[in-house]
């Protein structure tokens, strides 16, 4: 039987209604899972996918002793007819993400105490504890807050400053989960120890009430107190022998053995505003939690004197926290970025520019109107982006200056232009739908439908973009593809089997979104252009077409592709997304850290594999103009081994 699934396509911003087999979705879960790095992580407590568990147990020839109940711990019944006899005296789980409780740990472990375990039961894992530190950083602290952005103009320098409402928001509720060893500790002061902040023993009766927990301790470094690092380590049993930590490896007990995970990693937490802290002088730090998130606040004086806590997560009101995501807020306060674009400006405006500028909640038409540019329109075409801007352009008193427009701009009228026909057509291009390097092609498309609006000799900025293709050998990442096979005695090439079926699946085969500047690798190869685009142009209606091949300078394991896109604002100006830096002679990358780049894999990779010598990867690439997709195949010739 097939099915129709409706999928928004990012690049031409329509909704499209696909034929699909009728297994699709439970493909797509299996395919872009990481079942395989949750397999390859010794330390963890391992409880394979009900529907192939069955299986596993049958063929490791423990059918009699194992009974699978695929349901939802909630809805376990007991008793005689229920499906469990009695009450458990062991509660074997793995209810974790990289905050612990962000699951529903507590609320399924208050549950389970209370109707499937025994009193005096005893629980794998035993305990677990939440740990953090508190830093100064203005690196994580761009990821949070918007700062102000010079721009020299000929008139002297002019400053974008942010509205007052976005400098006072406590920010998103949400946890930034990254790999925090990638980040340099030049990029942080550190204000405090490592201080345990709460454990929770779940071999007794969890609460997954709202609570809060205080630590006092004196601040190892006078500073500004912005974030807050923090990550948990599980016990398995009570004498705590075997530990799990997930600790970054400055905290780390044993660093040299530290597990690469990409399922659990570790936490970034904002404050809600800066405070200055002073080595030596005694202040609290706070853990709130309910039963999903958790947050953090300081406190000069005890919580329990002081009832000045949150009880409350912090929640966006000024609107860019819901616009923006941590990556976006970096972006834009990238100065040499922004400064990209001044530059870029400079060329291409005139003191009588018409500019329209595309892009989702962009600070390109202030810096046009700084420039010089005699008038300037925006489209913005969600609400929360047209709220958002109107704030920025007031709190710059630019209100009756920058013409805004809330509206699609395919739907733009002449009317919304007042008439006047564009001469310069603006975009970084960043829109908020975009998951893929590619995705922001839906400028082009935005740029074939206002071509009514162009004047004679308009300009088009970016004028053109190219995507770049260069062949890895990753550190940890091809874990997530990677076959198990054994894990801890146990069978489980089944799994292996169902994840390869599953990854045969059309849109599985496809690449995926990374942000590697997280994840350490190798280019095997030079970098290559692949495709360009030539927004200067409509969007044609025959497909783009590019083959060739990609010589492989290096040896090494060639786990996939790295594809990014260059958009070339002029003959003089670029803007990377990919990778930032000439490969050195070993290969070491540099990505850029605000964008998400897009990895093909090319096998489930077999770390076992010897190291193959030069090779040649092959591949046809297509963009569909008429859907906005772009298609690949990479094949690998003379490989050595299946696993290369």
């Amino acid at each position: 039987m097939k099915v129709f699934c409706g999928r928004a396509n990012p690049t031409t911003g329509s909704v499209e209604w696909l034929e699909e087999d009728e297994h699709y979705d439970y493909h797509q879960e299996i395919a872009r899972s990481s079942y395989a790095d949750m397999l390859h992580d010794k330390d963890r407590v391992f409880k394979p996918m009900a529907d192939a568990a069955v299986k596993i147990v049958e063929k490791n020839g423990f059918s009699d002793k194992i009974k699978i109940i695929n349901k939802h711990s909630t809805e376990v019944t007991m008793g005689p007819d229920g499906d469990m006899p009695c009450r458990a005296n062991i509660l074997i789980t793995e209810l974790f993400d990289t905050e612990l409780i962000g699951e529903g740990a507590l609320p399924s472990y208050e549950h389970a105490h209370r109707h499937l375990v025994q009193e005096n039961c005893e629980a794998v894992p035993h305990r677990a504890t939440v740990y953090a530190q508190l830093v100064e950083s203005r690196r994580m602290w761009s990821w949070n807050k918007l700062f102000p952005i010079p721009v020299h103009t000929s008139c002297g320098e002019q400053v974008i400053v942010p509205p007052l409402e976005l400098e006072r928001c406590p920010g998103a509720p949400s946890v930034y989960d990254i790999q925090l060893n990638q980040v340099s500790s030049a990029d942080f002061t550190v204000l405090s120890d490592v201080l345990p902040m709460f454990s929770v023993d779940f071999s007794k009766q969890v609460s997954s009430s709202a609570a809060c927990h205080s630590r006092q301790f004196e601040p190892v470094a006078s500073g500004r107190a912005q974030v807050v690092l923090s990550w948990w380590d599980i016990e398995m049993d009570p004498e705590g022998k075997i530990k799990c930590s997930m600790a970054p490896f400055w905290a780390h007990s044993d660093p040299e053995e530290l597990q690469w995970r990409d399922h659990w990693m570790q936490c970034v937490y904002f404050l809600p505003q800066e405070e200055p802290v002073v080595q030596g002088s005694s202040i609290y730090l706070v853990a709130h939690h309910d039963d999903y998130c958790v947050w953090y606040s300081l406190q000069r004086t005890s919580p329990e004197k002081d009832r000045r806590v949150y009880p409350a997560r912090p929640v966006c009101d000024c609107q860019a926290h819901l616009l923006w995501n941590r990556p976006r807020f970096g972006e834009i306060n990238d100065q040499d970025r922004t400064d990209q674009y001044i530059q870029a400006l400079r060329t291409v405006l005139k003191p009588d520019s018409v500019c329209l500028c595309v892009s989702d909640g962009s600070l390109l038409s202030l810096l046009a109107h700084h420039l010089g540019a005699e008038q300037v329109f925006t489209v913005e075409s969600s609400a929360a982006s047209y709220r958002l801007m109107k704030k920025i352009f007031k709190a710059n008193h630019l209100e009756d200056k920058i013409n805004i427009i809330e509206k699609r701009p395919e739907l733009l009228t002449s009317a919304d232009l007042e008439g006047k026909k564009i001469s310069l057509l603006l975009g970084e291009p960043f829109f908020t739908t975009s998951l893929l390097p590619w995705h922001n092609l839906y400028f082009w498309y935005v740029r074939t439908a206002v071509d009514q609006h162009l004047g004679p000799g308009a300009v088009v900025m970016p004028q053109t973009a190219s995507l770049h293709a260069v062949v890895v050998e990753f550190r940890d990442l091809w874990r997530i593809r990677s076959p198990c096979g054994d894990c801890e005695g146990f069978d489980v090439h089944i799994m292996d089997d169902m994840i390869k079926r599953a990854l045969d699946f059309r849109e599985s085969k496809e690449a995926e979104p990374h942000p590697l500047w997280e994840y350490p690798c190798r280019c095997l190869s030079e970098p290559q252009q692949i495709l360009t685009f030539d927004f200067r142009q409509p969007v044609p209606p025959h497909l783009i077409h590019a083959e060739g091949s990609i010589e492989l300078r290096r040896p090494g394991r060639s786990h996939g592709a790295v594809l990014w896109m260059e958009y070339h604002l002029t003959p003089d100006n670029t803007v990377n997304t990919g990778l930032l830096k000439s490969v050195e002679d070993k290969g070491d990358c540099c990505w850029n850290p605000h964008c998400k780049q897009a990895v093909y894999f090319f096998t489930m990779a077999d770390p076992r594999a010897p190291l193959g010598g030069p090779q040649t990867v092959s591949y046809t690439v297509d963009f569909h103009p008429h859907t906005g997709d772009i298609t690949m195949d990479f094949s690998l010739s003379d490989t050595l081994d299946d696993g290369q």
